[in-house]
């Protein structure tokens, strides 16, 4: 079975469309056919171009089923995939013996479906073609027509220099193949690692909205709950007092005038003249994000200073995670003390994050910020997890995929920031984070989303 449309049932871990493989076999047939029509009828060689042919036409027809059998959006299995991507290790191979073997000057194509399978299947899958095509190259040492070439003449090249070509073949395998998985492996954790700050940044996203619809409710809501209020009100002034029906109203006024004061509240939280909500200077954006990561045992000390007046702009989710986010890191590896500190001038605005702990380990310093770089710093050093929060209650103890670090810094520059970690060099231990914006972007609360 090659595969199954997408959506039903029999796909394993798809990774590739079955029409990437199809064009690639077709941009294959195309070049083998242009070089055995030049060869055979340009160059005049002689050579079996019957066989030849029918080694390209099994491949054409092999597209044509594919083709008619499943749509050009199924994608196929690991398996699947392999076995194709073999086939053509195998028609390459007996393409290439009836051309010369390892003579013939195209035999580094054969690495093709090689790279092919480092670069989207499996370790597993590549190793079993690499196997594969070792052994098709090394039966094509001694096991070959001769080379194409002039009518009455016969090139027998020296058995040292295909030797040579055989270990030259080896050799770029084993390379492009390790360096297309290397490649391949980090393009799919950066987009799995993107996937998930813009996971992230959504949620944040949805509860920073929630303010504005508890407005819209409270607004819906007003109207019937003020009826409610007067009617009770009245109510309560019809009964004696003592007369059960006379308590009834009176708590029913009661709740609703509480009701009230609930929705006034909820009301205020997005209303556009509650400045204090809407406007943050970045004092107070310090102060916010500090709030939820006190009281865990480490100390956090907040500074603002700056010369001109004090940057101010409109609360944003993405920088509220992104820093609580370096912030918490910080606190968890903290020994007594975190800093947390905004500076500006006339040009930036900069928040600085510093820790008393061991600091970054100098081994992933210059890779902080990419993603599932996990290691803090000494191997007693917890590891992040995947949001970059450890337990509180078990400090410098835990593991994950390392997502923290790259999910703030990615939401911080895209809202125009720049991120660099550093290692304290005074006192001799500790952590330090540098986030710069230009001052317009903190002054105007404008800050892009896009990345």
């Amino acid at each position: 079975m090659i595969g199954t449309p997408e959506g039903q049932s029999g796909l394993l871990n798809p990774q590739i469309k079955l029409d990437t493989l199809v064009r690639l076999r077709w941009l294959a047939v195309a070049g083998q056919t242009v070089s055995l029509l030049t060869v055979h009828y340009l160059l005049n060689f002689p050579l079996p171009i019957g066989y030849a042919y029918v080694l390209v036409a099994a491949s054409a027809w092999l597209n044509v089923i594919l083709k008619i059998r499943w749509p050009s959006s199924t994608r196929i299995s690991q398996n699947a995939a392999a076995l194709q991507l073999a086939y053509d290790i195998i028609q390459l191979g007996g393409l290439f013996y009836l051309t010369g073997g390892l003579g013939n000057p195209f035999c580094f194509l054969i690495l093709a479906p090689v790279v092919v399978s480092a670069t989207v299947l499996s370790t597993r899958n590549t190793i079993i073609l690499g196997v594969l095509t070792g052994v098709v190259v090394t039966m094509l040492t001694a096991l070959h027509l001769p080379l194409p070439w002039y009518a009455g003449t016969q090139i027998d090249l020296p058995a040292l220099y295909l030797v040579g070509v055989w270990f030259s073949l080896m050799c770029s395998m084993v390379f492009m193949a390790m360096y297309s998985t290397r490649v391949a492996e980090e393009a799919r954790q950066l987009s799995n690692a993107l996937a998930a700050s813009d996971m992230v940044l959504a949620h944040q996203k949805h509860l920073s909205a929630l303010d504005g619809l508890a407005t819209a409710a409270a607004h819906e809501l007003g109207t019937p709950l003020g009826t409610i209020y007067l009617t009770a009100k009245e109510l309560s002034t019809e009964f004696e007092r003592g007369d059960p029906l006379r308590e009834d109203a009176e708590l029913v006024y009661s709740q609703a005038a509480r009701c009230r004061e609930i929705l006034k509240k909820l009301t205020s939280l997005s209303s556009d003249a509650d400045q204090v909500f809407q406007r943050m200077p970045m004092s107070l954006l310090l102060s916010d994000v500090s709030e939820p990561h006190r009281g865990l045992g480490v100390e956090i000390k907040i500074k603002a200073e700056g010369t001109g007046p004090e940057p101010v702009g409109v609360r944003d989710a993405a920088i509220s995670y992104g820093l609580g986010n370096l912030l918490e890191n910080a606190v968890d590896f903290a020994e007594t003390t975190v800093l947390f500190e905004a500076k500006w001038d006339e040009k930036y605005a900069e928040i600085f994050i510093v820790d008393d702990g061991p600091g970054f380990a100098p081994d992933v310093l210059a890779r902080m910020g990419e993603p599932y770089v996990s290691k803090r710093s000494l191997p007693t050093i917890a590891e992040e997890d995947t949001q970059g929060i450890t337990d509180n209650d078990n400090r410098q103890s835990g593991g994950g995929l390392g997502l923290g670090f790259f999910i703030a810094k990615t939401l911080l520059e895209r809202s125009g920031g720049r991120v660099n970690f550093h290692n304290r060099k005074e006192p001799a231990h500790g952590a330090l984070v540098h986030i710069r914006w230009p001052r317009e972007l903190m002054d105007q609360g404008a800050v892009s989303q896009e990345s």
